[in-house]
């Protein structure tokens, strides 16, 4: 399970990191996610607060190498870029292509990953 492993290593750190840059600098961080919404100052701290205890998680998973826990991670984020494509369509904002993109490469690095190397 080494590059499913590597997967969750990208995963938990565009989430730790991703979330942190929201919880401490929402605006520029939603500038470089190329977002034209105005979301407001809390809500972008709050997703930021999740997000990187979401990340925070995932590293635990990492670090305790619970293998049977990664496929949870595929349907979590297959659950999440469902919502990412519906609030595009609801929205127009280029901030949800990027998050999908994102989301998308470490879904399909998993998903390959974990396929390969199941046992």
């Amino acid at each position: 399970m080494n590059r499913t492993l590597l997967s969750l290593y990208y995963l938990c750190s565009y989430l730790i990191v991703g979330g942190l840059v929201l919880l401490l600098f929402p605006k520029e961080g939603l500038r470089v996610l190329l977002s034209n919404g105005d979301y407001g100052n809390i809500m972008p701290r709050f997703a930021g607060m999740l997000m990187a205890g979401l990340g925070m998680s995932i590293f635990g998973i990492v670090r305790a190498r619970a293998e049977a826990l990664y496929p949870r991670t595929l349907m979590i984020r297959a659950f999440f870029l469902i919502c990412i494509v519906v609030f595009y369509a609801m929205t127009h904002d280029p901030f949800f292509l990027v998050l999908l993109a994102v989301v998308g490469f470490g879904f399909a690095w998993t998903g390959i990953g974990y396929l390969t190397e199941r046992k």
